[in-house]
């Protein structure tokens, strides 16, 4: 028997805390437009969060970049924000020309999804670290190599084996979109509609559980960690609250990660252009080269990419007699024109793909991304990332800014490491600038964020005299180093590390 599908369950206006009740139901009168006040609401606390401001100075591709040109996090996610936009009205459009609206629980639900849509989009990456998935990398690396037992940090107190080990695999999965949802609920608290934080849930499995086989069911969506041990009660909250089965993925988010990839494999290849890596001759080459390549078409099989749109090779083409007729502006005119009818197509077919699998996707278990199948819209896409992957972040500079990153945020751990190795008292002792406290650690506690340290004290409150307390408050300690360090900007890891190191040689 077919599941009903009634889009209408997946969306409430019920937030983990609230003055009010908030979880009414769509029968109650106006309805609607409280729902659409407090889905304005969540715009609002999105787009004032410092969390969003940060991404301004947070790494794309190129670290540490002056020119303000190229994309940072906040202009990528600007433009995703964009393209979900009108990859959710494509979907309404073609819904709308098959009378499937109603039938689906959709109606007059357009303006509401936008909303959700446009916010998971700009918010997707807020949980990423410095210098991203070298940030990630460094991360992992450090408590990979120096969190091997948690008795060695906090000696024989560890009363509970299977926790442990759990806490440990834990800490050695920092990954960009489990911090985000960490953030969202326990750092920035920002009291979201458990609707708008589940189109963040990106991956749905807890970081403590091994990646799974390639070929096993649900793989695609678990394949990376989703939340941290630290919010799991939460997430389990927020499904429950939303009717949906443990491990699901909300839809909303399909269309999130799709405008995603297709936002970023073009925005990186403009970016390489703006800073002289490659010219738009080199460009028009490699994309031609690389399509042909992935697919094995032949010159005369360039087949349109989806209905009424040209094909692959007339866009480029298109696209580069655009630039050579223009007197300035060459590169933009180029990318403006590729930008603009490649979009189109790609938006096209990601709102296609999520009608045709409607079913899997509103029951939260469609286990692919929308853009990843074996259409040559998917091979346009693979085309992009992967002329940027071979030309644009093997380039020496890009490669010796990704080292560099690492070994900022590999250093900036060590340096704050003190603060692990210490008593649970000691520790306390020092945040609390006590007299009896070290003078070295009171120095290194001193920096850390007051933000993070007041979620570090009201998780540890929560578990006082409770069984595993001295597990919990190393576990929530380490959270606490690590959401220190992955809430920095690029700029302010890499004078932190300076700092504490080129000005600290000279004492």
């Amino acid at each position: 028997m077919k599941e009903v599908i009634d889009f209408k369950t997946r969306i409430t206006a019920q937030r983990p805390y609230a003055r009010s009740n908030n979880n009414r139901p769509w029968t109650t009168n106006g309805y609607l437009d409280y729902l659409t006040g407090q889905l304005e609401s969540d715009r609002g606390r999105i787009i004032n969060s410092p969390a969003i401001r940060r991404l301004q100075q947070k790494t794309q591709v190129f670290p540490l970049e002056r020119n303000a040109t190229v994309r940072s996090r906040l202009t990528h996610s600007l433009e995703v924000q964009q393209t979900g936009r009108f990859i959710l009205r494509t979907i309404f459009k073609k819904l709308n020309d098959k009378d499937l609206t109603a039938q689906y629980g959709l109606e007059q639900l357009e303006r509401a999804l936008e909303s959700i849509v446009e916010m998971a989009c700009l918010s997707h990456d807020i949980g990423n670290p410095p210098f991203g998935h070298f940030g990630e990398h460094a991360i992992n690396s450090w408590f990979t190599e120096n969190l091997t037992s948690i008795k060695e940090f906090i000696g024989n107190h560890v009363s509970n084996a299977e926790l442990e080990q759990k806490m440990l695999l834990d800490l050695q999965s920092f990954e960009g979109n489990a911090q985000a949802i960490r953030l969202v609920a326990n750092l920035l608290v920002l009291n979201l509609t458990y609707t708008q934080t589940a189109s963040l849930l990106k991956y749905v499995r807890p970081a403590y559980e091994p990646k799974p086989d390639k070929k096993a069911d649900g793989a695609y969506l678990r394949k990376k960690p989703g939340f941290y041990l630290s919010e799991e009660d939460f997430v389990h909250e927020l499904w429950s609250a939303l009717g949906m089965p443990l491990g699901s993925r909300h839809p909303v988010t399909w269309i999130m990660e799709a405008a995603d990839d297709i936002s970023y494999g073009l925005a990186d290849i403009e970016d390489a252009v703006e800073k002289g890596i490659l010219d738009i001759k080199q460009i028009k080459e490699l994309l031609e080269k690389e399509f042909k390549a992935l697919g094995d078409i032949n010159e005369a099989n360039f087949i349109t990419l989806s209905k009424n749109t040209q094909s692959f090779q007339e866009i480029i083409n298109f696209a580069a007699q655009r630039a050579e007729a223009t007197p300035i502006n060459k590169s933009s005119e180029f990318f403006l024109w590729l930008r603009v009818n490649l979009i189109h197509s790609l938006v096209q077919h990601a709102a296609d793909r999520f009608i045709d699998n409607i079913e899997s996707i509103y029951a939260g278990h469609f286990d692919h991304a929308l853009m990843e199948d074996d259409s040559l819209n998917s091979l346009a896409i693979e085309t992009l990332k992967g002329v940027a992957r071979k030309e644009v972040f093997s380039n020496r500079e890009v490669e010796t800014l990704e080292l560099q990153g690492y070994r900022i945020i590999f250093g900036l751990i060590d340096l704050y490491s003190p603060l692990l190795r210490c008593s649970a008292e000691e520790f306390n002792a020092t945040l609390d600038q006590d007299k009896s406290a070290s003078p070295y650690l009171k120095r290194l506690a001193g920096r850390l964020a007051e933000r993070h340290v007041k979620a570090y004290r009201l998780a540890t409150e929560k578990v006082n005299g409770q069984a595993n307390e001295v597990l919990w408050e190393f576990y929530y300690r380490c959270r606490l180093l690590q959401d220190f360090i992955s809430g920095m900007t690029d700029q302010y890891a890499y004078d932190e590390y300076k700092i504490l190191t080129v000005a600290g040689s000279h004492l």
